[in-house]
């Protein structure tokens, strides 16, 4: 479960931190102005929708920060838009035959995400 008390303090210092008032945040995330105030006072707690919204909109903003305060805020993670003239990222592909000794056994593959989020597959 969240912390209300806490999550309140995190989502003002987001508002804080971008020079916003409550209302022109509500607006820049599209929530209306009494959902910002409501779950400021503390009379409503934050739906996964308003979660999502104030992260699609400030991607510095880390989700488990966001949640419980680990991490941190603005996020570590540097974003960088593609023009249209940029080339897109260059994927590479191993071959893990040749690279795996045969004496050994693969004990765990992590895969990290663009987005910073990450799958774990273990043996």
């Amino acid at each position: 479960m969240i912390n209300t008390e806490d999550f309140i303090k995190r989502l003002q210092k987001i508002i804080n931190h971008y020079g916003e008032s409550a209302s022109s945040f509500a607006e820049k995330i599209g929530v209306q102005r009494s959902s910002i105030s409501h779950i400021l006072s503390g009379r409503n707690k934050p739906s996964l929708d308003f979660i999502l919204k104030i992260l699609s909109h400030y991607p510095e903003v880390d989700l488990y920060w966001l949640f419980n305060g680990k991490g941190s805020f603005p996020s570590n993670i540097e974003i960088k838009e593609l023009k249209e003239t940029d080339t897109p990222p260059v994927r590479t592909e191993v071959n893990l035959n040749s690279e795996i000794d045969k004496n050994k056994s693969i004990e765990r593959i992590v895969i990290f995400y663009s987005d910073g989020s990450f799958k774990n597959f273990e043996n």
